[in-house]
C-alpha cells in the first residue's frame, strides 16, 4: 500500500505530502490504492485517451495476473462505439451491458467487464473520481465464481487470494523471458514443479527465481538436428 512519489505524482494521486522533484516513500491510508493494479501507469495503459475501458482493464488482469487470457473477439462483433452512438446518455456500464448482449460475447465479457467495473473509480489516467459523465460511479460487481465486491480495494483482496494462479502466471512469464522463447507443452512439468516449490516456500519470489535458474530448460541446451 505504498509507492514513491514526487510533487507531480502526488498531485496526480490527489495526496498531500511529497513535494519537489525528489521521490519519497508514501503510504496510502485512504483505502483506495493497493499494489500495482491501482498504479496510475497500469490504469492509463488499460484506458483509451478519452475514457476508461473496463474491458481492457479486465483483460489485463486476466492475462498478466491470472494467466487466463480471453480469446480474440469474433470478427463480426460491432465496436462499442456503435452502442455509444445509439445511447449517448447512458453510463458506460449500461452501454457495456447492451454491447455484450450477444451470447457469443457474453461469456468472455462477463469475466473481463466485472473485473474492470471494480476499477471504474479511476479515470483514464488513474485519478480517483466519484462520478463520470454526470453519473455516480458504480464499482460493485460479481465474478462468475460468485465472489462479490465493491470498489478496487475489495477487488484487490479477491485477486490477492488467488496466489496459485498468480504464481503460475508469473512463473510462465519469467521462464519465457529466461529462455528467450515461448513455452512448449513439454515445459509444463517444469512450471508445475516451480509452482509446487514456491507454494512450499510460502510463495516467496526467491523460490520462483531459484526454481527457474535450476530448471533443466534453463540449464541445458537442446541439441540441434542436422
Amino acid at each position: 500500500r505504498y509507492s514513491f512519489l514526487n510533487g507531480r505524482l502526488a498531485q496526480l494521486y490527489g495526496v498531500e505530502g511529497p513535494s519537489g522533484d525528489e521521490f519519497k516513500k508514501f503510504e496510502f491510508n485512504d483505502g483506495r490504492r493497493s499494489g500495482v493494479l491501482t498504479q496510475a501507469s497500469i490504469l492509463t495503459l488499460t484506458s483509451y485517451p478519452e475514457r476508461t475501458s473496463p474491458v481492457k482493464r479486465g483483460e489485463w488482469v486476466l492475462t498478466n495476473l491470472l494467466g487466463d487470457a480471453p480469446p480474440e473477439p469474433p470478427p463480426v462483433v460491432p465496436a462499442l462505439d456503435a452502442t455509444q452512438s445509439s445511447h449517448p446518455d447512458l453510463p458506460l456500464r449500461e452501454q457495456l451491458v447492451l454491447h455484450r448482449a450477444d451470447p457469443g460475447c457474453a461469456s468472455c465479457h462477463k469475466v473481463m467487464d466485472e473485473i474492470g467495473f471494480g476499477l471504474e473509480n479511476f479515470d483514464p489516467i488513474g485519478r480517483w473520481r466519484d462520478q463520470a459523465g454526470g453519473h455516480p460511479i458504480d464499482a460493485a460487481a460479481q465474478l462468475p465464481s460468485g465472489e462479490s465486491f465493491n470498489g478496487p480495494a475489495e477487488l484487490v483482496e479477491i485477486l490477492a487470494a488467488r496466489r496459485e494462479e498468480f504464481t503460475r502466471c508469473l512463473t510462465e512469464k519469467l521462464l519465457t523471458y529466461a529462455l528467450g522463447r515461448g513455452l512448449e507443452y513439454y515445459d509444463r512439468c517444469t512450471v508445475d514443479r516451480i509452482v509446487s516449490q514456491t507454494q512450499a516456500a510460502d510463495y516467496r519470489f526467491s523460490a520462483v527465481a531459484r526454481g527457474i535458474v535450476s530448471s533443466e530448460p534453463f540449464r541445458l541446451r537442446r541439441a540441434v538436428e542436422k
